[in-house]
């Protein structure tokens, strides 16, 4: 197949954190023999054009280099308002890139366009695809954008128009169909992860324990992800203190950048020295920070505005890296950590729950690495990229199978 994806946000250079997952998906598409163009909002550190392993991207002016905020994590101020520029900026976006997307698809080299994001990318495209097939993937912030009253009427003609809805997370599926998407028409797929690159390491286990001071005989609880509301670090902090007198041995480490950090900092000095802030870590760093670690946690939340993740990739980076995980029983983390075989799961911000979960992480270290190990073998057999580039695939296949069958029915 010629695939066109869309999105807003893809690595813009080597490391970067920002829309891995879309990289990785093109990537193993491109590994089953299917040909990848992605299309891209320009950015500081984003070339006009570049090809890595067979896939093709290109990016999209639409402003001064200045005044580009659309994507790579700076639309949204804590994942839940739009900030006053990208506002600003988004008729803009919205124009140049259904330019770009229309240009490439009149001469009929694509099969299938992918929209990721249904705002604002499966917007945009609805128009300029109007003559290829149509997919559209769900990822989080997108879906309680696409609720918003002003979007929805928008929103349904996109859905009239899409053939295949595809996303990470079962809620966030059944949240569009509630707008008016028939549900045979959509699939649940998890996200992957780099089984090769996120792997158990016992011999780079003290790295990152080095460089924060601590020995091998210290415990780490580590939690990775954006300083946002909806990542339930502030139910992590709520467990903090009970966590610190139990366990002496115990630091917290957080690592990741955010509008919330400061106030996260703060919080955090008031409850402990051994509660860490280390920023944002390298995509190439993480592996290793996640091998110092003994437990990880990501205690996710619905935000005041109902926005979710669907499924964090750092619950799939630490699981690979084989270490334990406490998670909330939310959205499509189900997906990945299964209760009391993975990991643990709680009852979002129930901080009691997280906390009796990680003191049983802790003091129960058999069942603990056990679980760690479980969760390496899922990634393995079920979350590779390779895997999910298959479920995607077949995904794809549906569409070309009932546009057939349409066809023979004329």
């Amino acid at each position: 197949m010629r695939i066109l994806f869309v999105t807003q946000t893809y690595p813009r250079f080597a490391g970067d954190t920002a829309g891995p997952f879309i990289r990785d998906l093109a990537l193993g598409l491109a590994r089953r023999g299917h040909a990848l163009t992605v299309l891209l909002p320009h950015a500081a550190d984003v070339a006009p054009a570049w090809t890595e392993n067979g896939v093709v991207a290109q990016s999209v002016r639409y402003a001064p280099e200045a005044l580009e905020r659309i994507g790579y994590g700076r639309s949204l101020r804590t994942d839940e308002r739009l900030r006053g520029l990208a506002a600003a900026t988004a008729p803009l976006y919205a124009l140049a890139m259904r330019r770009a997307l229309g240009a490439m698809l009149r001469g009929g080299r694509f099969d299938l366009v992918h929209a990721h994001w249904i705002v604002p990318n499966g917007l945009i495209a609805t128009a300029a695809a109007a003559h290829t097939h149509l997919a559209v993937g769900l990822h989080g912030s997108d879906v309680f954008l696409a609720e918003r009253s002003f979007l929805r009427p928008l929103v349904k003609r996109l859905l009239r128009r899409t053939e295949l809805l595809t996303g990470c997370s079962p809620e966030l599926v059944r949240r569009v169909v509630a707008l008016g998407f028939e549900a045979e028409r959509s699939r649940v797929i998890p996200y992957g992860v780099d089984a090769d690159l996120y792997h158990p390491d016992q011999e780079r286990r003290l790295l990152w324990r080095r460089r924060l001071g601590l020995g091998d005989e210290d415990q780490i609880l580590l939690a990775v992800g954006r300083m946002v509301t909806k990542k339930g670090f502030g139910t992590l902090l709520d467990a903090a203190p009970a966590l610190m007198e139990r366990l002496p041995r115990l630091h917290i480490v957080l690592a990741g950048s955010g509008d919330l950090l400061p106030a996260f900092e703060e919080r955090g000095r008031s409850i402990s020295d051994r509660i860490r802030f280390v920023g944002a870590v390298p995509h190439e760093d993480l592996a290793d920070l996640y091998r110092a670690a003994d437990a990880f946690a990501l205690p996710a939340v619905h935000d005041r505005a109902g926005n979710v993740d669907g499924l964090p990739n750092v619950i799939l980076e630490a699981m690979a890296t084989g270490i334990p995980v406490v998670a909330s029983d939310i959205s499509g983390i189900p997906l990945a950590v299964e209760h009391e075989r993975t990991g643990l799961l709680v009852p979002e911000g129930a901080s009691d729950a997280l906390r009796d979960a990680l003191l049983t992480l802790f003091t129960d270290r058999e069942r603990a690495r056990a679980w760690g190990r479980a969760g390496r073998m899922k990634v393995e057999r079920e979350l590779t990229w390779d895997a999910v580039a298959r479920r995607y695939e077949e995904a794809y296949e549906m569409i070309f199978a009932t546009s057939s069958d349409q066809e023979d029915l004329g």
